[in-house]
């Protein structure tokens, strides 16, 4: 490998994820993956934000439920309003763990966090439940003994069935208290062209991290053994798309770059 700059290295997810959400933290190959991405996807930005938007509108709820400890599964790298960010809004004592394997995003989260007393930032991979779990700075500020709001938004999707993504899952809710929530997205190919299917899988398999979409009853598996709450009122509580959970109008709030995405939010019991 005779060229080691940005440009030379595989695109990571979180960095085309951040080219979405108008970040400055990605490199050249980053950029590129995402255009490809936009030319047979041209709302691929507007369904990063409508999975950023769930994000932030989930753990206001969370914390306006009175959660004060919060856990980040594959929090990518930071843009603007964090979780720590909107949770400190309505809860200024509420305590933030966000977990990430890539080494530019440790880096750069460690500094933007490091005078912030509440807020860790754990590496690890989630595949590794007992690891992360156990990490020193997680135990320092998490009680297990207290509600968590486990966040696993975007990130499912990047964990092979033969690492048993619901298993993952279901390592981290296990020993959270009752009154805790799970809070989680999912990318799905249900009523999707083939043509941007096949380009999606081939940008990622380019990358760092190789794409799983999966069905709705995959997706809502996730939740099994936990009591979802319903996604806007008059709903029952069920799994649905980013772009209509928390929605005012849900005819308003239902398009096609929400339905790339999957989610749901559930409190165990």
């Amino acid at each position: 490998m005779t060229d080691a700059g940005p440009s030379a290295e595989r695109p990571t997810a979180a960095g085309i994820y951040d080219v979405y959400l108008g970040g400055s933290d990605n490199t050249e190959s980053e950029r590129a993956a995402a255009e490809r991405l936009r030319q047979v996807l041209p709302y691929a930005a507007d369904s990063a934000w409508a999975n950023r938007s769930f994000h932030q509108k989930a753990t206001r709820w969370l914390a306006e439920q009175g959660i004060t400890q919060f856990i980040d599964l594959g929090a990518g790298l930071p843009t603007q309003d964090n979780t720590h960010q909107v949770v400190h809004r309505v809860a200024p004592e509420a305590r933030v763990v966000y977990v990430d394997h890539e080494d530019r995003t440790v880096t750069r989260a460690q500094e933007l966090i490091a005078n912030l007393p509440t807020v860790r930032f754990v590496k690890g991979d989630i595949r590794d439940v007992d690891g992360v779990l156990n990490d020193p700075a997680l135990r320092e500020i998490i009680d297990f003994d207290q509600p968590v709001a486990l966040l696993c938004t975007a990130i499912v999707h990047f964990v092979d069935e033969r690492d048993d993504p619901w298993g993952v899952v279901d390592g981290y809710v296990k020993p959270l208290a009752p009154g805790s929530y799970l809070a989680l997205t999912h990318l799905t190919a249900d009523k999707q062209s083939p043509k941007v299917l096949r380009t999606i899988n081939d940008v990622y398999r380019n990358a760092n991290e190789m794409i799983h979409l999966r069905n709705r009853d995959q997706v809502e598996w996730f939740f099994r053994g936990l009591q979802l709450v319903p996604p806007y009122e008059g709903a029952p509580p069920k799994v649905t798309f980013v772009g209509l959970w928390g929605c005012e109008d849900p005819k308003e709030a239902d398009d096609d770059s929400g339905r790339w995405l999957y989610c749901g939010v559930a409190r165990k019991p």
